[in-house]
């Protein structure tokens, strides 16, 4: 059809009329326009308002491309709750020389006796981990709004005179910085412009700022390796925490396992008597079983007892994988289950642990976060 090649007189995305959740969607109240702007175009010039977009991470990657061969300040979101899930691995050798502000964001959900220097230290030195240098990091929670004006205040020291490229994967809270970036650096009188990545389908949006300079607002890397983003929607609100964790500490003998949901299962397989801190929503149930009785139990009660998500969309997410973890003697790890949460390790006398977790879904141990 020929409409489908319109472009949007926004960003220059090819419009479709189909897809609300997609990039480029028209509602069909505004298709008749002189000069039509897909959806997303028109919340930010009229309400302010970024919609996060999504691609595949190979397209994220093309659309990277260009950074190096730019003067600009990157912006990196990253979920807390979600670190290693989150961050973009590989970005050093797409940002060239360009300065990286690392933004953390849901802060709002660790507890309050939280020691945040200490934090900071674990993100810079994850960071590094990763291959990434950053020239700051600022910790925040964009759902309170805390820490956002420090956020603003770097990128303000930090740019200079240089364009902003913001990005982050899906749900990291992305647009809510978007948003306010806008009202502070932004007149939305003024018309959006046009930003084309060569290799590309969907161009990022280029936001216009008040020193002629742009915010380069990036759509966000799909991650599959993210438990938040493979199980079913209904599911969402069990896994993803809104409010502060309340961690779970059980006692445990080898020879017990821990289901969390019908989502994770974890086994004590050997190790002295020791505790396990579980760090996950508190709306995701918890259930303590003998690693004896943990598969008559899963076949009798997945998606019922154990749940979410339900049977019926148990069977249609990946089968579970095996992680045989083995923790050493005397170290502080966290067993981290990407878009899920954490179990920190609290005893120092070693132990083998198993985690089944969705095939695809990243499993690792990594220094205790707290």
């Amino acid at each position: 059809m020929q409409e489908t090649r319109q472009r949007c007189a926004g960003c220059g995305i090819a419009l479709q009329f189909e897809r609300p959740d997609l990039p480029g969607y028209v509602p069909e109240s505004a298709r008749s326009r002189d000069s039509v702007i897909c959806q997303r175009c028109f919340r930010i010039k009229n309400y302010n308002d970024a919609s996060t977009v999504a691609i595949d991470q190979d397209d994220f990657l093309r659309m990277l491309g260009g950074i190096a061969s730019t003067d600009s300040l990157v912006v990196h979101i990253v979920d807390l709750f979600d670190f290693e899930g989150s961050i973009i691995s590989g970005l050093q050798r797409f940002v060239g020389n360009n300065p990286v502000l690392l933004v953390v964001n849901k802060i709002d959900l660790l507890p309050k006796v939280t020691n945040w220097n200490r934090l900071r230290n674990w993100v810079q030195k994850q960071a590094r981990l990763n291959g990434l240098k950053v020239a700051d990091v600022v910790l925040c929670s964009a759902r309170r709004n805390i820490g956002f004006d420090k956020v603003v205040e770097r990128v303000a020291e930090l740019r200079g005179h240089r364009d902003v490229y913001v990005v982050g994967a899906t749900n990291v809270g992305k647009s809510t910085l978007i948003n306010r970036l806008i009202a502070d650096y932004s007149d939305l009188n003024r018309e959006l412009t046009v930003s084309r990545y060569p290799g590309t389908t969907l161009d990022a949006i280029r936001i216009p700022l008040d020193d002629g300079k742009s915010i380069i607002d990036t759509p966000g890397i799909v991650y599959r390796s993210r438990l938040s983003e493979i199980v079913p929607r209904e599911s969402l609100n069990a896994v993803l925490p809104e409010k502060p964790l309340k961690p779970l500490t059980y006692q445990l003998n080898a020879g017990q396992t821990i289901f969390l949901g019908g989502l994770v299962r974890f086994d004590f397989v050997e190790g002295e008597r020791q505790s396990f801190t579980i760090y996950v929503s508190s709306a995701l149930p918890v259930h303590r079983t003998k690693r004896e009785r943990a598969d008559e139990l899963y076949a009798a009660h997945r998606g019922e007892l154990l749940s979410p998500p339900s049977r019926e969309a148990l069977d249609d997410m990946p089968p579970w994988t095996r992680h045989s973890l083995r923790l050493p003697m005397h170290a502080e790890l966290d067993i981290f289950v990407s878009g899920m949460g954490w179990i920190q390790a609290n005893g120092k006398t070693g132990a083998l642990v198993d985690i089944y977790a969705p095939k695809g879904v990243k499993v690792l141990l990594r220094d205790s976060m707290l």
